[in-house]
């Protein structure tokens, strides 16, 4: 439906028609920085984007296994690892907002699309099915080991690089919360019986 608005002497008509099917050329390859005022060199900023998109991605999947063993939980310990779980998936999606503005931040992209991640990630790929709680627990801290490792590799060399801010980010956040979930779920695969008999 078409509306008349007068802009100055002129009448102009406006529509309240969504522009469907918009189609555009990409304006910033990813891979790539542009250049902000930060005080970081260019070389800085990018190695600093690549690194920060390989945690992204390894936290976007781990956030994922997260959900799902959330959901998938079984046994005598469900209620417990029922919400532990979906605690820590929380805390990751912090992580991955915190990860991605950074990057944007620096003048990177940041990566999104759930293709894209896949293709990026390093963490092995959990079956389709549901497996055994123990199994569950052990995939994710070895996804956690995995991202801890990268993460003290990179928060030493971002800092060599000169970019603090990534530094502070990796340390405080990243390898913090971490670690942090990887002891509570270690703890959960203690071989301890819930009553002992004498």
């Amino acid at each position: 439906m078409k509306a008349l608005h007068r802009t100055g002497n002129k009448l102009v008509h406006q529509n309240s028609q969504p522009w469907l099917h918009q189609e555009g050329r990409e304006i910033q390859a990813f891979g790539t920085v542009r250049q902000f005022p930060l005080g970081l060199s260019h070389d800085a900023r990018l190695y600093s984007c690549q690194r920060l998109n390989q945690i992204l991605a390894d936290t976007q999947i781990i956030y994922s296994v997260y959900k799902k063993n959330h959901w998938l939980m079984r046994g005598a310990t469900f209620y417990q690892l029922h919400l532990l779980l979906d605690r820590h998936a929380d805390e990751q999606v912090k992580l991955i907002d915190a990860l991605a503005e950074r990057i944007q931040t620096l003048g990177g992209l940041a990566v999104g699309d759930p293709r894209h991640v896949a293709e990026i990630t390093r963490i092995p790929r959990a079956p389709n099915g549901c497996e055994e709680v123990p199994a569950m627990l052990s995939r994710l801290l070895e996804a956690h080991e995995l991202i801890l490792v990268d993460a003290h590799d990179a928060a030493k060399r971002t800092v060599e690089q000169g970019d603090d801010g990534t530094n502070d980010l990796i340390v405080s956040e990243v390898i913090r919360v971490n670690e942090l979930e990887a002891w509570f779920i270690a703890e959960h695969l203690v071989d301890t019986p819930l009553v002992r008999t004498r």
